[in-house]
């Protein structure tokens, strides 16, 4: 690896996300455990991971699932304790596997001891923690504004009549970050973590941090009429995250991602950008909303391929020239299972997940793989309501009846777009609930053949695919710092680009769909090809063209091409 002079770590790094609730339970709970993470450290080193991001493990009633959190310096019981915690963190550093962690500052847990003392009275010193806000003259909440989790942002309070912002679940109640003592707070629980060791953190919504102060009603102003333009990427929000470097981040070799809600380029190569002192790259979801309809997430519909490709483009393109760098993914623990999204999980299953790999993880930012993506896993396709545990996915199902669906048709949107989709466990065995617990698991498997344990056996899994690209991630330059160019634009089936550094090219070619689709070089690139050497790098057939000016290419078939000058 020719790494560059003074490069920042998580520029080259491969990020593997666990969502330890459904990742490994050691004890027979049917909750997965710290202590299932330290068990499987080798497994993510076997695969090319140099970081593990944990979502949270912090005290919570789970509401949703620990992003409501009700003490940050705790570790939540059926997780384990701080001992199992800080011999996690020490197995996993002796490997060479850094660990960041997830936090959520846009809102607390309604049990939190803040908000518990805020509620008390309006006198409180606690109450400006938080947003409070008195009704209308009509007793209606202070503005129109609508929670991400369906109905109100506002709950009313009995104890003093007033209104909480909760812009998420009706527990999870928003804090004043326009109040000092409140950031000063938050930044104290971010030293207690890296005094702890740990090597960074993940953001949770962080964009949303910053209000407009005036707390207009929405009126029509956001296309989705609930008050966004209100919030996402506020006005002090740079200010703010500026403030959190040079307080925090500024005195540790760390690494931080924000998600970002709804944003655009122009702040994320803010947030990123070196110089400017905020955040070291950025999560956005502009390339997964592109199955929804109208802007519409509750519904299914086949996914825009020209649009994904057009976002993908825009994002590498415009953040590369404005020195920002992005967070590569196509899964999380909100996002339905990419193969089963945008490729085919029957037919083309091992070549649409390779294929899409391919895609993400040539581009350029730090790539993330979500737990069980590297082995194919599916949505489950729960047949009953009854099976779902998420509180967006109950609280939308209940909307959509209400609005008139039928029950089938409410399910099958949910086997579509719930977050309960990546969030069923681990499959590690072909054995009882999938190798996961010897208990009964809090949220069922699915039922399928996949598992780590074949993976291992084959070699030709899409396991092993994922471990090549993060091993090519770390052998070639041009894949960390190289400039991005989108070819063949217009074409409705071919998804290919150019990675290009000082001496050499990567030319990425992949086919999004089943049946066959003609490739052909532009012709502005015929000549410059000419005065090249290839060499097949990666692909997912085994008979590769060798000649790639033009040719066919089969279903879901994805080619890497590494050119060098003659």
């Amino acid at each position: 690896m020719n790494q560059k002079m003074n490069e920042p770590w998580w520029k080259r790094a491969i990020v593997y996300q666990i969502y330890p609730k459904s990742f490994l339970d050691t004890t027979g709970s049917g909750t997965g455990d710290i202590n299932g993470v330290t068990k499987k450290l080798d497994y993510i080193r076997e695969l090319g991971a140099d970081c593990i991001w944990l979502t949270p493990m912090y005290e919570s009633p789970q509401y949703d699932n620990g992003y409501d959190i009700s003490d940050y310096q705790k570790i939540h019981e059926m997780y384990g304790t701080m001992s199992d915690f800080e011999h996690m963190l020490q197995e996993a550093h002796q490997r060479g596997i850094r660990v960041i962690m997830d936090l959520a500052v846009n809102h607390t847990s309604i049990f939190h001891e803040w908000f518990q003392a805020s509620r008390q009275s309006k006198e409180n010193p606690y109450r400006d923690y938080y947003i409070w806000k008195e009704p209308k003259p009509d007793g209606s909440p202070p503005n129109d504004w609508q929670s991400k989790f369906g109905g109100p942002a506002w709950e009313r309070d009995e104890a003093t009549g007033d209104y909480y912002l909760h812009l998420y679940d009706v527990t999870q109640a928003d804090v004043n970050w326009e109040n000092e003592e409140v950031r000063k707070q938050v930044y104290d629980i971010m030293h207690f973590w890296f005094e702890k060791g740990i090597d960074g953190f993940r953001l949770d919504v962080i964009n949303n941090i910053s209000k407009d102060q005036r707390f207009l009603d929405d009126a029509g102003q956001s296309v989705q009429g609930d008050g966004r333009k209100y919030y996402t990427d506020g006005p002090r929000i740079h200010e703010f995250l500026q403030e959190m470097n040079q307080e925090v981040f500024s005195k540790y070799d760390s690494m931080t991602v924000g998600e970002m809600s709804s944003t655009n380029i122009v702040d994320c190569i803010r947030y990123t950008r070196p110089d400017r002192k905020e955040l070291d790259m950025t999560f956005n979801f502009h390339h997964l909303k592109v199955d929804y309809p109208n802007g519409e997430k509750w519904a299914v519909a086949p996914f825009d391929f020209l649009a994904l490709k057009s976002i993908l483009s825009e994002w590498q393109v415009k953040m590369h020239e404005g020195g920002g760098w992005n967070a590569l993914f196509w899964c999380n623990h909100d996002q339905p299972r990419i193969v089963s999204r945008y490729g085919d999980d029957d037919t083309y299953h091992q070549q649409s997940a390779k294929m899409l790999a391919t895609t993400i993880h040539l581009m350029q930012g730090t790539p993330y793989i979500y737990q069980g993506e590297e082995i194919g896993m599916k949505n489950p396709r729960f047949e009953d309501i009854s099976s779902y545990r998420d509180v967006e996915s109950l609280n939308m199902y209940e909307v959509m009846l209400q609005k008139g669906r039928s029950k089938e048709e409410a399910l099958e949107i949910l086997q579509v777009k719930s977050r309960d989709n990546a969030r069923t466990p681990m499959q590690w065995t072909s054995g009882e609930n999938a190798g996961f617990s010897t208990g009964t698991p809090w949220i069922a498997p699915a039922k399928n053949k996949i598992s780590v344990e074949s993976s291992l056996k084959d070699p030709t899994s899409i396991f092993y695919h994922y471990q090549a690209l993060c091993r090519l991630r770390k052998e070639y330059d041009v894949i960390t710092y190289g400039s991005f160019t989108l070819i063949m634009p217009d074409d409705p089936k071919i998804f290919a680009y150019v990675r290009e550094g000082k001496d050499e090219k990567i030319l990425v070619i992949n086919h999004f769909y089943g049946g066959e689709a003609d490739f052909s070089l532009p012709d502005d690139w015929l000549e410059e090809i000419d005065e090249m050497n290839s060499q097949v790098l990666l692909s997912n057939y085994e008979d590769v063209p060798k000649e790639i000016k033009g040719f066919t290419l089969r279903p879901y078939e994805s080619i890497v091409y590494h050119l060098t000058k003659r």
